[in-house]
């Protein structure tokens, strides 16, 4: 979701977001694409326009191989952010992909999220598409929590600099929404995953990454020096002794420091080898971020505290053509690749490395023992051990027949088992067994506009938004019937429909185009007069695809007893939706009460509004899902959605590429959203605050966006 993500010359370790992920996601697209199954795969990331990175991140669209491309999707401001920002321009994301994929032509058959971010996007855009949803973790907030606190990261500069509550929650919902969840290790499942309430071991799949065995393979026989050798060259007194490489990014929790004390305290060892550390590339120290700065500099400290200078090469940079070249040179001076990482998940280096024909010494925990267990290639040690390290480096060199016996293993095994054609083979069995599973068969969400005139739509909520001013509804009305022809109308409300026809013909206001109804869990069209009643058309298609993992008497069974909840009256319920009243001094807060349904294996979205009611529906709806998927089957696109409310339950629709106004008598819960530049807060009440925001906008007019929202239409 970062952005940083191209085909060409992909920046890796340039950051903290710039490591294994991204060089994963672009193999698996290609490997993917090569596929004779396969029609198309879109990479979908945030498109940046910012002269502090290169133009490559902002082209459009990027072919990476025959059938592959990397779109890049316009979300919130045009420049670069470090991923712990973009949680705020995720709904955004999600309008703009739907955009792309209509443009396409063509659903896709799965929607597969990476990391926390992606995962979020993922879940919401393939629970709108009606197609399953894959996830892969890579790294998971709640290890990095733990990781964090322990050292000595404030609970205070958690929230503030790495949202990190926010990012385990929508890890938590990509776990809940996914129909299998990827992981490259037994380890990582075991280890990370099952920490998560929502975590179903039956749709876990292992399945390793692989690896490019083209690019990664052993030296040929006489091999040409390569120019990557000639850089090393100038740290080292003698270049031609073997090579302890370690390529990683300068992050603390890949522990080079540790690696460099090794070297350090085993004159041995430094006598007879050279250190190589690749740790990504830089221009001046002193102007990158601080945190990679002050990996750098704890390096070069110790490189001076014991004196290596001559004994370690260091270079400033080096290019993706240069990795394969390092690794068949450390295995052609018979060196050995070493990954100090503290706690690594996987470890993609120690498989290049192994396929390149280099022995390994790795972490004794993390994913990194199942590679070596497999490949019998080498050494596992306590990654905090700096002289464990060192006599296990010395270990392998010391034996060059076990030398020899542990790189022709390893090159084999890596070939056996870490190739992107074995994964690709597995990854689509499992998604054609999925296919076989009725609840992941795609709905027929595509089809033409019912109402072809129609090229915007106001929606709004019924109670206290247009309600509440009665003068001022009897204008909204008047404007509305002024603009009839070319705009819609649609209202949005926690009430039933009979109880929505009810209060709207109470005040006059005509009947809509569109209504959705029981706080976004039933979609109805028309009206259709039939002599004197009115029939509204239900939309069948929003109702099989919300029933998804809803349980409907399990969540009542699991919430009856609960302090402070008291089931709202019979008329409230419906048979996508649980209505409770809300005693706030003794009910548990939604976190607490989500985390009670998902340690039960259950699903659902908790809706919480006006500090008082809780509504409890399936996790494909709300109000906003609801009005993007309206938006989808009539071909009207969302930016061109007004959408008015003023509470809790009109989050979802509120937020995102729709244009959007919360009128000035909203409750105290959508504060928080008074910064996003695609929501105007009204001064105006109720149905006058409506039509302020109409006037804002332009709405019945040429329609004024915010500046960094494209029209899209």
């Amino acid at each position: 979701m970062h952005g940083l993500i191209r085909g060409r010359d992909p920046e890796l370790g340039r950051d903290a977001d710039t490591g294994g992920q991204v060089k994963y996601v672009l193999e698996l697209a290609r490997a993917l694409a090569a596929d004779p199954a396969i029609g198309r795969v879109d990479l979908l990331t945030r498109r940046i326009e910012d002269p502090k990175v290169s133009p490559d991140y902002a082209v459009p669209e990027e072919q990476i191989a025959p059938g592959a491309y990397i779109v890049r999707i316009p979300c919130g401001p045009r420049r670069y952010f470090r991923k712990e920002v973009l949680w705020r321009y995720l709904d955004s994301f999600v309008d703009e992909a739907l955009l792309h994929i209509r443009r396409v032509g063509r659903l896709p058959l799965v929607v597969h999220g990476h990391y926390a971010d992606g995962g979020y996007v993922g879940s919401r855009l393939a629970g709108l598409l009606g197609v399953p949803f894959v996830f892969t973790g890579h790294s998971l907030g709640r290890v990095k929590r733990a990781y964090l606190r322990e050292r000595g990261v404030s609970e205070k500069r958690l929230e503030s600099y790495y949202h990190i509550s926010t990012r385990i929650e929508a890890e938590e919902e990509a776990l809940d929404a996914a129909a299998r969840v990827i992981a490259s290790t037994r380890h990582e499942i075991e280890e990370q995953y099952a920490r998560y309430d929502h975590f179903h071991p039956d749709r876990k799949l292992v399945i390793p990454p692989g690896t490019d065995l083209e690019r990664f393979k052993p030296p040929a026989p006489g091999m040409e020096p390569p120019p990557i050798r000639a850089e090393l060259a100038r740290f080292l007194r003698e270049p031609d002794r073997p090579l302890v490489l370690a390529i990683a990014r300068p992050d603390e929790r890949k522990n080079l420091a540790t690696l460099v004390e090794a070297f350090g305290r085993h004159p041995r060892l430094r006598d007879r080898a050279n250190l190589v550390l690749i740790a990504g590339n830089r221009d001046d120290i002193r102007e990158m971020d601080r945190r990679p700065r002050r990996v750098l500099n704890e390096l070069l400290l110790l490189i001076d505290a014991h004196d290596l200078y001559g004994h370690v090469a260091f270079p400033k940079h080096h290019t993706p053509e240069d990795i394969p070249d390092l690794y068949r040179l450390a295995a052609h001076s018979r060196g050995v690749f070493v990954l100090p990482t503290i706690h690594e998940l996987f470890g993609l280096t120690l498989i290049e490395a192994a396929a390149s024909g280099l022995p390994l010494v790795a972490a004794h925990n993390g994913g990194p023992p199942e590679i070596v267990d497999y490949c019998e290639n080498g050494l596992l040690v306590d990654p905090q051990d700096a002289d464990a390290m060192g006599r296990a480096i010395e270990e392998v060199l010391d034996d060059p027949e076990r030398w020899e016996t542990w790189s022709r293993r390893g090159i084999r095994r890596a070939r056996e088992r870490y190739s992107w054609k074995a994964h690709v083979r597995t990854y689509l069995e499992a998604v054609r067994a999925m296919m076989q599973e009725d609840e992941y068969r795609p709905s027929p969400v595509f089809f033409k506009s019912r109402l072809p005139r129609i090229d915007r739509m106001l929606v709004s909520d019924i109670d206290n938004t247009m309600t509440g001013d009665d003068e001022g509804l009897r204008l909204l009305v008047e404007r509305l019937a002024a603009a009839q022809g070319t705009v819609g109308f649609g209202v949005a409300t926690g009430r039933t429909v009979e109880g929505a026809v009810s209060v709207l013909r109470r005040y006059e206001v005509p009947l809509p185009d569109v209504m959705i109804t029981s706080v976004g869990t039933e979609i109805y069209y028309g009206p259709y007069r039939v002599s004197d009643a009115v029939d509204w058309p239900h939309d069948r298609n929003w109702a099989k695809h919300i029933s998804y993992r809803w349980e409907r008497e399990a969540l009542q069974e699991a919430l009856a007893g609960v302090p402070g909840l008291t089931l709202q009256p019979g008329e409230a319920q419906r048979p996508f939706k649980l209505s409770y009243f809300v005693d706030e001094e003794a009910a548990p807060s939604i976190e607490a009460l989500r985390s009670l349904l998902r340690q039960q294996g259950l699903s659902a979205n908790l809706i919480y509004s006006h500090g008082q009611f809780l509504d409890v529906i399936p996790i494909r709806a709300s109000k906003g899902r609801a009005i993007r998927y309206v938006a989808m089957r009539w071909g009207v696109p969302i930016e061109r959605f007004l959408v008015a409310g003023d509470s809790g339950n009109d989050e979802e629709m509120l937020r995102g590429n729709t244009l959007a106004v919360v009128v000035g008598n909203h409750s105290p819960e959508l504060e928080h959203l008074r910064d996003d530049p695609r929501i105007y807060f009204a001064t105006a009440h109720h149905a006058r605050g409506i039509l302020e925001g109409i006037d804002h906008y332009d709405f019945f007019g040429e329609i004024r966006y915010p500046v960094h929202q494209a029209a899209g239409a």
